[in-house]
């Protein structure tokens, strides 16, 4: 997990970064089951090597989609202004079928999240580009209703998140 204050590299994190992170996942994975009427179930790694914040898979299946969570928080003056960029180290970045990528920007006062893209691993590397300087791809997008940016085909609401999820799951 990613949250913005701190960076990718876990000595450098905050506490309150690795805090502020752990709860996010906590209420993507509480929306998710709640909004499914349990349908949808989420596990979390005890080990996050390899870039996978949360596991989930739909109730009496066997398919599971791996989910890395790059989070936002709603005082960040780039969320501030309708705006998100994340940074995905490409040096543990291995895209596969049945992993996406999940950008969320949250509302800390109000505990929720505002706008959230989900991008399957595949795609987000096709369209990435290539690494910065520090081997890192680049993720910006805008929040706005009205932006055509590249990943607006992959933006969702917070109602609209469980659902989309669970398609994933039927692929």
């Amino acid at each position: 997990m990613d949250v913005e204050g701190g960076s990718d590299e876990y000595l450098s994190k905050s506490a309150s970064a690795g805090r502020m992170g752990k709860a996010v996942e906590y209420l993507i994975a509480s929306v998710c089951i709640l909004a499914t009427r349990g349908e949808l179930n989420v596990s979390t790694s005890l080990v996050d090597d390899e870039g996978v914040d949360l596991v989930f898979n739909r109730r009496n299946s066997s398919a599971t989609l791996a989910v890395q969570v790059k989070a936002r928080m709603s005082d960040s003056k780039r969320v501030q202004s309708d705006g998100f960029v994340a940074f995905v180290r490409s040096q543990t970045f291995r895209p596969r079928a049945d992993m996406d990528l999940l950008f969320v920007a949250v509302d800390i006062v109000e505990g929720r999240i505002m706008c959230a893209w989900l991008i399957p691993s595949e795609a987000f590397a096709a369209n990435a580009g290539n690494p910065n300087s520090r081997g890192r791809l680049r993720f910006s997008a805008s929040m706005r209703e009205t932006s055509s940016d590249k990943w607006v085909s992959y933006r969702l609401t917070a109602a609209a998140l469980p659902s989309k999820i669970l398609n994933r799951l039927e692929v």
